[in-house]
């Protein structure tokens, strides 16, 4: 069984900068596609970006483009978001997921993933 734990939230100003760390146990990340979503007050959860089982490929919603960096790291069985340049609109709780891919290729897709973390909070605000 995959166990998905997320670290890094806090709060920070506009303008700052956090990186999430998602930590798996269990099983390896190896031929798992992963994903990062946010759930703000109120609002549906949405994916903000998503990476390929060979970190290849990877997709960010367009309002962090530019913004944000998802990472995979093999040997730590990590996933890491970089996020720079913070606005409010981006407060949220963010989670992991994870789902078992036999092809290289990710989704921000809810219904896709089978694994997901117990998010951590992330608050900008001055």
């Amino acid at each position: 069984q995959l166990q998905l734990v997320e670290s890094g939230g806090g709060l920070v100003q506009p303008g700052g900068s956090l990186r999430l760390s998602c930590a798996a146990s269990g099983l390896t990340l190896d031929s798992y596609t992963l994903a990062w979503f946010r759930q703000a007050p109120g609002k549906e959860r949405e994916g903000v970006s998503c990476v390929s089982r060979s970190g290849g490929r990877a997709y960010y919603v367009d309002s962090m483009k530019g913004r944000v960096t998802i990472f995979r790291d093999a040997a730590e069985n990590v996933v890491y978001l970089h996020m720079n340049g913070l606005k409010p609109e981006d407060t949220g709780v963010y989670y992991c997921a994870a789902t078992f891919s036999r092809w290289d290729y990710c989704s921000t897709s809810l219904a896709a993933y089978t694994y997901w973390g117990q998010g951590t909070q992330v608050s900008v605000s001055s």
